[in-house]
Order: structure tokens, then sequence, then C-alpha cells
């Protein structure tokens, strides 16, 4: 009796004393005038510029969230702060359920959600997609010495971009990572070194600035953008200039990363990041009680996912890594590869089919996943040694297409993150008939290229895709300022209407039968009719 009385007590102390990771959400903001009347307060000046340049308001999510609620949650015994949110007003925390639940009585608490879903009333795969196998303006025509590294640009016609000195010149990317061993020494970096290309960055995980350090997969996929070694190994993206943020725990697998990678996705954001690059992804983790499920891949539940919206709101463009997960059990992307703006990015071999371990789609609400794919089987790269080297992966294919967009961005730097992400693709090979192995397929960046040198896409309807099973896209000419799209039945029955205001728009189809629909749009310049199929 007294050993089972022992166990029963150990047993209870076990569940009272278990830490539970949790995020807190909090339900105002101090002093938001303040910070509109003075936006440098939260942003770079690039990064209002960005704002300006595509018409983006500053709001509630841009202001800090309100210092006295930090420090009145860490003043609670018990309660550990890993992370922070200022566009969820939100702060990620771990302590006992019952300190957690505790928090609930504060007077600017919103609510509680653990990642432990059993615990809420009313993962991480991020497996880091690891490898499974080992500058100035110019004015003349660029013909790099790409080495083995010419198929996996000359797949996406990324050559055609570089010959017309499309590198990545004023571009900026944010690379989220695991840790970025040898960038700071070896030879494939130099470039970026010596043209102060590398603008900083931050290890999340550690609370450190030292960023060559932890591991080398960042390494990794920094080359494939910005490697330069001649006659071996190109980027895609030479020119661009980088922030390095570790935000992948690599000695666990906790959903806290999951905040981490919104933390350092909102500082990009104030330095005026044009794109972040991600090759993590989110599913399973250490404690089973915190996996994502295939459900959850809708784009609006994972934290992560939630946050890579919100960043493409902010004028971003976010690249995420598809997955390596096509050969399992559970096959389909991760989180964030399923949020609904970002570009989710598949893997296919130098001959262009999908890799076995390539994650599969559709979204778990039927959206197209993956987006577009690029090559990551075989990809040449760097290691943290210097040497030039192949490795398998989305986490390849994935930067490999990042600095892609921002050589095309550059091209075009008054288009915003919506237009840039229409026209690649609007250029793939499959976008007229997606699937849910490759998406709308391989761009060419050719094609796009064509399409705005040649001021179609002012003068240019789609809707796509068409069939769809949910959501839709659509492209209005850029003399388009304001008016109506609705949807009726074959019989003229209307049955949904939607206002647009931006040349760029997506919505859902979600809530009409499956069948054949007509649309009428009208404005006081445009006016278009058509079929579109819902399936």
């Amino acid at each position: 009796m007294k050993n089972i009385f022992l166990f029963l007590l150990l047993s209870l102390s076990a569940v009272a004393f278990s830490q539970e990771d949790a995020w807190v959400y909090f339900n105002a903001k101090s002093n938001q005038q303040s910070y509109y009347e003075s936006p440098l307060l939260m942003l770079s000046q690039r990064a209002l510029e960005r704002r300006i340049n595509q018409n983006i308001a500053i709001d509630f999510k841009d202001v800090p969230i309100t210092p006295s609620y930090i420090s009145e949650v860490k003043s609670i015994m018990g309660i550990t702060v890993m992370a922070k949110s200022k566009w969820m007003n939100a702060i990620h925390i771990r302590g006992t359920q019952a300190v957690i639940n505790s928090l609930k009585g504060f007077t600017f608490v919103d609510k509680v959600d653990f990642a432990n879903k059993t615990l809420n009333q009313a993962g991480k795969t991020a497996k880091v997609f690891k490898q499974k196998e080992q500058g100035k303006t110019r004015k003349t025509k660029i013909n790099y010495s790409y080495g083995n590294s010419e198929n996996q640009i000359k797949m996406l016609h990324g050559d055609v971009l570089h010959q017309q000195n499309y590198t990545g010149v004023d571009k900026v990317i944010a690379v989220m990572d695991a840790g970025f061993l040898g960038v700071n020494t070896t030879q494939p970096f130099q470039r970026l070194r010596e043209n102060d290309r590398i603008l900083g960055g931050y290890d999340f995980v550690l609370r450190k600035s030292d960023i060559y350090t932890s591991d080398s997969h960042g390494t990794s996929v920094l080359s494939t953008m910005g490697g330069y070694t001649v006659g071996k190994l190109v980027g895609t993206a030479p020119d661009a200039s980088y922030y390095l943020f570790i935000t992948e725990d690599v000695r666990s697998e906790n959903p806290v990363e999951e905040s981490l990678w919104v933390e350092a996705a909102e500082k990009a954001d104030s330095l005026g990041v044009d794109i972040i690059n991600t090759s993590l992804g989110y599913f399973e983790f250490d404690n089973a009680a915190y996996n994502h499920t295939y459900n959850d891949m809708n784009g609006i539940t994972a934290f992560i996912s939630r946050g890579a919206e919100i960043a493409f709101s902010r004028g971003m463009i976010v690249v995420a890594s598809a997955g390596n997960e096509g050969g399992t059990l559970n096959p389909h992307i991760g989180a964030p590869a399923d949020a609904v703006s970002i570009l989710a990015i598949g893997a296919v071999n130098s001959g262009e089919t999908r890799a076995s371990f390539s994650s599969i789609g559709p979204s778990y609400d039927q959206r197209i996943k993956p987006d577009l794919m690029a090559q990551g089987v075989s990809t040449v790269l760097s290691n943290q040694f210097g040497d030039v080297v192949t490795a398998n992966g989305t986490s390849f294919s994935g930067p490999v297409m990042a600095g892609m967009v921002a050589s095309f961005w550059q091209a075009f730097p008054t288009k915003t993150n919506k237009e840039i992400k229409a026209l690649i693709i609007q250029s793939a090979n499959r976008f007229t008939a997606p699937t849910a192995q490759y998406g709308y397929g391989i761009p060419n960046f050719s094609v796009a290229l064509t399409l705005s040198v040649k001021d179609l896409a002012k003068n240019y309807f789609m809707i796509y895709p068409n069939p769809t099973s949910d959501y839709i896209s659509v492209r209005f000419p850029e003399s388009f300022n304001k008016g109506t799209v609705v949807f009726y039945t074959i019989l003229g029955q209307k049955v949904l209407e939607r206002e647009v205001s931006s040349p760029v728009d997506t919505f859902s189809l979600k809530s009409l039968n499956n069948g054949i629909y007509i649309y009428k749009i009208e404005s006081d310049t445009f006016s278009k009719t058509g079929k579109i199929i819902k399936q």
C-alpha cells in the first residue's frame, strides 16, 4: 500500500509541476498614438519606405507590447518568458498548468492558449529539413561562370535576369535558420563579406549576437543565394544583402521555435527586409501533445503561419520550404508553408521531376500547395568548410527560389509584394493546371520579366486557379481602382459579392457549392465577365 501511495504521490507531483508551453495574449497596448506620430520608434526608414511604396498603413500590430504587461507576468513565480510578438500582442511562456491558468486573472490578459491543445477550453518537424547528403550595379552584361550550379539557375531562367544585371542589388533577404558556421571565414562568402552584404543578425535561441555558431544548415542555405565561387557555385542573388537570424534550436523540438521565428520576422520587418527565407517547418515536437495535425495546416492555426501571413501584410515576401515528408505517413506541407500568402517551395531533380521526399498539398482547407518548385535534388551549395558540395532537400529549393525572387524584384522595385508574387506564379509551367504534387510548377523568370516589361500586367486580367477548390486570386489591370466582383449561378442567381480595391486580391469561394459560376467584375473604368469552376 505504501508503495502504491508513493507512486500516486509522485505521479500527481509530476502532473502538478510539469512544464507547459503557452501563449498569453494581451487585450491592449499603451501609448499607441505616440508611436503612430513617431513611427521611427518602431520601424527603420527603409521599413517605412517599403510601407509607403506599397501603400501599407502603420497599425496596431506595429506598436510594441506594453512593457509593464510583460513585467507583471515575469514577476509571477514559476513563469519563464521565452519570446514575445508585437504582431500577436502575445508572449510565449513556460510554467505549470496551474500557474499559467492563474494569469487569466490579469485584467490586461485577453486569453491563454496552451501548446497542448487538450488543455485549452471553449510541432515541430522543424526538422530543419536537413541535408540528406552531402556588389555593385553593373552596366555590362553579366555571364557568370556558374559551374555545377548552372542547372538550378537555368531551370528557372534566372540566368536571363543575371544577364540583365538583376542580381539582387538593393534587395534585403532575412535568412531564418539554425546557424551559420563558416560564413564569416570561408571563401564562398568572401564576396558577400568584402562588399558588406551581410548586414547583421542575431541568435534568438541563445539571445546573443554571435551568429556564426550552432549549426551549418543556414550556411548551406545562404550559399544557394549569396555564395560565389567562380566556376563552381553562384547563388541566385549574389548581390543581395542579408540578415542572418538563428531561430531554430537544434537541441530540441519545441513550439517556442515558432515564436522565435515570429519575433525574428518582426525584427526583419523593422529593419526593412524585403524577403524572408525559411527552410524550417513545424509539425511534430518532442512532446507529442504539442504536435500539429493535418487539420491545423489551414494557414490560420499555427502560430508561425499566422506570423508569416502578417509578414506578408507588411509588404514582405516569405519563401518557405515545403518540407521533406512526401514519402512518410504524413506527406503534407508543414507550417509556415501552409500560410495563404507565402510561397511554399517543393523540390524537383535536375530533370524537373518531383523529388519523392518533397511534401505535397493541398493545405487542409484545400488550397494549392506547394506553390512552386525548384531544384532540391543534388542542389549545389557550400558547407561550413567552404567546400562546394551537393545536397538534397526542400531546404535548398526554397532559398534557390528566394534568391530569384530578390533578383526579379530588383527589376521592378515599385511593384508590390502581391504583384511580384502574382507575376512569378503566372510564369510557372503548370499555372493553368496546378496539382497537389507540383503546385503551379516551375516558374520561368524570363517570362515573368517579359510580362512586366511589356506592361501586360497593367492591362491584363486574370483569375486563377481555374478550376479551384477554394481560394482564387484575381489580377486586375492597374487602371482598376475600386469595384465589385459578383458570382452568379448559371441560372443567374447572385451567390457571392466582394468589394475590391487592389490590383491583386485573394479570397475564398468555400461558401459556394461545387459547380460552374459566372463572375462579373465592374468598376468605373473596367468590366469583365467569365466562367469559373468550383470543384
